[in-house]
């Protein structure tokens, strides 16, 4: 199997030893041609996200790499790229962010990635759907607003790996097929076929959290990409197999400033899906690819700071939290079905947000309940760890978009001092049927987030973080290219109900 590599051709980034963690990012275009010359930088590869949320990339060779690539950009077609421009005005740039260069160890050939910004080359100015340049534009606004000098994000994100995956939808059939050596369904498997005998300790539906190997197939898989994470400067504090069967893992990063975690969420994509095609498998952040089983999710932690201090404690408050963070709390629950747009922003993400199993459907506030959107976790009483966990968010995010949609919900909460309510310290899902009937919902389908974001957006519109172009793209693409396309086809399900009718 593959195993890490420290070679001199891929050096690191950080210096790690036991309780320290250190990031050497460089801070100029001055800082990244030093850094090219010192590690023997062959490639630059230029990255951006394009509007659903895929990294998109090109490459540049080094007599391209000048002080000048940072003011003046580089140039490619925007009408190729998903949300972005038509073909009549497709030009568009690239502007590198060099904070953000770091040694990508995927490739052979020696390579530099940098994050860029992508600009209107006409207007000379950011381009109003570059997701980057909305959450930009968000850390601006808390600035701005005078409440906060800073937010914080820690986003807890699961996903999968497989040992293959097929699937195909035509005009007469439709199918996928999910293979993993940990799935409870292979139990029964001859797998004489996939290199022995049945090995058994296969995790039992809803039982992946977390037994030791054999059950953890995936522990040197996991290690090798938080090694990775750790060289390209992402700090990362904790791994292991989660609930589900057939391979659903997390990685947990440390918090950092929104802009950084959004930067930090694609790179953490992008080295979980690489390391597990070296390791012949493949990774996926798709909700629910298992059917009666936990799905993905990405729980959002948040807290405002001022000046060093985290504004969101309160020794004498409810669970140790302010009267800001209740704030904070009151409009992530007002706004959630909008927020659910850009959150759960998948026809796939409502399979995963189905009221009476462990999603957190129920728009209520707690401490450590599991089952309320809001969580306020009790894990430390410190000052510095008090945050808000909203737990309906999940993987298939932009996290760009994501994250600015939650701050600006929330900063509209602290603006107008909207009450979360009284917390739900008690399982919601056992709640009397006339209790229950009160706490409200998160939307059930993607369409009804987008009809809600219709509804509910002026909080988003503020500061022009978001602006309407950028809305309206983005619920014309999600009804246009998943909601039809789904609605469209036959599900194979129907078949089983219906054929006979």
């Amino acid at each position: 199997m593959p195993t890490h590599s420290t070679s001199t051709t891929r050096p690191s980034m950080v210096s790690v030893q036991p309780g320290s963690f250190q990031v050497n990012r460089p801070r100029s275009p001055d800082d990244v041609i030093e850094m090219i010359t010192e590690n023997n930088i062959e490639i630059v590869d230029l990255r951006f996200t394009d509007l659903p949320g895929l990294w998109q990339h090109f490459s540049l060779t080094l007599p391209e790499i000048n002080p000048g690539l940072f003011s003046e950009g580089a140039g490619f077609d925007g009408s190729s790229i998903r949300g972005f421009q038509e073909i009549h005005e497709s030009d568009m740039l690239l502007k590198p962010d060099p904070t953000t260069a770091f040694i990508d160890t995927e490739y052979d050939v020696p390579t530099l990635a940098m994050i860029c910004d992508v600009f209107d080359p006409v207007q000379q100015r950011p381009y109003s759907r570059d997701p980057r340049y909305v959450a930009r534009k968000a850390e601006s606004y808390v600035t701005q607003s005078g409440i906060a000098d800073i937010c914080y994000f820690g986003p807890e994100l699961e996903f999968f790996i497989f040992d293959s995956i097929r699937y195909a939808q035509d005009q007469h059939c439709g199918y996928y097929f999910v293979e993993s050596a940990e799935g409870e369904w292979t139990s029964g498997r001859d797998e004489g076929a996939y290199g022995g005998g049945n090995l058994g300790y296969k995790p039992r539906y809803k039982e992946g959290y977390f037994p030791v190997p054999p059950h953890d197939t995936l522990q040197d898989i996991r290690s090798e990409i938080v090694l990775e994470l750790m060289e390209a400067g992402i700090q990362v504090e904790i791994h292991h197999h989660e609930v589900s069967t057939a391979g659903q893992n997390e990685i947990d990063m440390r918090f950092a400033p929104l802009l950084r975690m959004a930067d930090n969420v694609m790179i953490y994509k992008y080295i979980c899906k690489n390391v597990a095609r070296r390791f012949e498998k493949v990774a996926t952040f798709m909700p629910k690819p298992i059917f009666a089983d936990n799905a993905s999710g990405m729980h959002c932690h948040q807290s405002l700071w001022q000046e060093g201090k985290n504004l969101f404690f309160d020794p004498s408050g409810y669970a140790l939290t302010s009267q800001m963070c209740r704030w904070y709390i009151g409009g992530l629950l007002q706004h959630a079905p909008a927020l659910m747009a850009f959150c759960a922003p998948t026809t796939n993400s409502y399979k995963r947000l189905v009221p009476g199993y462990e999603a957190p459907v129920n728009l209520a506030m707690s401490q450590r309940n599991r089952s309320a959107a809001a969580r306020i976790p009790m894990y430390s009483e410190a000052a510095n760890a008090k945050r808000v966990e909203f737990r309906c968010p999940d993987p298939s995010a932009n996290p760009y978009l994501a994250f600015a949609a939650m701050l600006m919900a929330g900063m509209d909460g602290v603006e107008k001092k909207i009450d979360p309510g009284e917390p739900l310290d008690k399982n919601i899902y056992d709640l009397p049927p006339e209790e229950a009937r009160k706490v409200k919902q998160v939307p059930g389908s993607l369409e009804e987030s987008l009809q809600a974001l219709e509804e509910d957006h002026a909080f988003l519109l503020k500061g022009d973080v978001f602006t309407r172009d950028v809305i309206d793209t983005w619920i014309e693409y999600k009804r246009k290219h998943e909601i039809d396309p789904v609605r469209l086809r036959p599900h194979p399900w129907e078949f089983h109900l219906y054929f006979d009718i």
